[in-house]
This record gives C-alpha cells, sequence and structure tokens, in this order.
C-alpha cells in the first residue's frame, strides 16, 4: 500500500509544473531586456535562476507584473532560492527558451505590497496568504544595471 501511494504522489508531482524544485541553470538563450516587460509577465511560470554555493539554481515559480516590473514570491519561507538571492542578487529569468539577466531586490514597501497582492489575484485568483512584507520575501526583478533608491 506504501509503494501504490508513493507512486500515486510521484505522478500528481509529475504534472505539477508549478512546484519549486531545485534544478541546475536554465537552458536557453540570453537575450536583451525588453523594454516593456507586459507579454513576459503574462507567463503563468517562470524560471528564476540564482547563483548557490554549489553551482547555479533554478527554480519554477509564479510571477507578477507591478507596474512595469516583474515580481516574485516566496511567502514566508525561506527558501534556497531566497537565501541564493540574499547572497547574491543577480539572477535569470528563463521564459520560453529566452533568458534575461536581472537583479533581484527586496520588496520592503507596503504599498507596493498591496499593489503585488492585488496583482496576485488578479492573475492566480487568491491573495498572497501572509501578506505582512515584513515577513514575507517579494523581489522585484530590474535590469542589472538599474537602481532604486
Amino acid at each position: 500500500m506504501k509503494l501504490l501511494s508513493g507512486l500515486l504522489l510521484l505522478v500528481l508531482l509529475a504534472g505539477c509544473e508549478y512546484l519549486p524544485f531545485g534544478q541546475g541553470p536554465l537552458e536557453g538563450q540570453v537575450v536583451a531586456n525588453p523594454n516593456d516587460w507586459t507579454e513576459v509577465g503574462k507567463v503563468e511560470i517562470i524560471q528564476l535562476e540564482t547563483n548557490g554555493t554549489d553551482g547555479p539554481y533554478s527554480v519554477n515559480l509564479w510571477i507578477a507584473n507591478i507596474e512595469g516590473t516583474l515580481h516574485v514570491f516566496a511567502g514566508d519561507n525561506l527558501s534556497d532560492w531566497v537565501a541564493n538571492i540574499q547572497s547574491d542578487p543577480n539572477v535569470r529569468l528563463g521564459v520560453n527558451g529566452s533568458i534575461y539577466e536581472l537583479m533581484a531586490t527586496r520588496e520592503t514597501s507596503a504599498e507596493k505590497f498591496g499593489k503585488f497582492g492585488q496583482e496576485w489575484k488578479n492573475k492566480y485568483g487568491n491573495r498572497p496568504r501572509n501578506e505582512n512584507v515584513d515577513e514575507t520575501y517579494l523581489y522585484r526583478l530590474t535590469p542589472r544595471s538599474w537602481s532604486e533608491g
């Protein structure tokens, strides 16, 4: 019975694209960042590559576009990809075979988080479980040469 339960779980997990299981480096072509991220922001699931201590580490994530800037969210989970960003904010975003080189910056504005929560609901059907910006990990993704004070 345990074997059957384990096989059923494996089949269910294999069909779920969102689960953020860690993988290695992204495959695809590095391309220039677009002037407008609207189309990328419409994609349901993206891949995000971070720089781990053992090399590139990538995960599948949901994404939201808030006022022209892409955001990824880990909730209140200090996952491996979040820890990697804390050590090195340089990330790569993979969408449909294209790879964009970006920088991840933790979003700490309650106002921006409120806008994020609404966009998340509009796109995915529900608001984030924990909306306390001080307890969660929300990252805005921007071109590496861009910074915001």
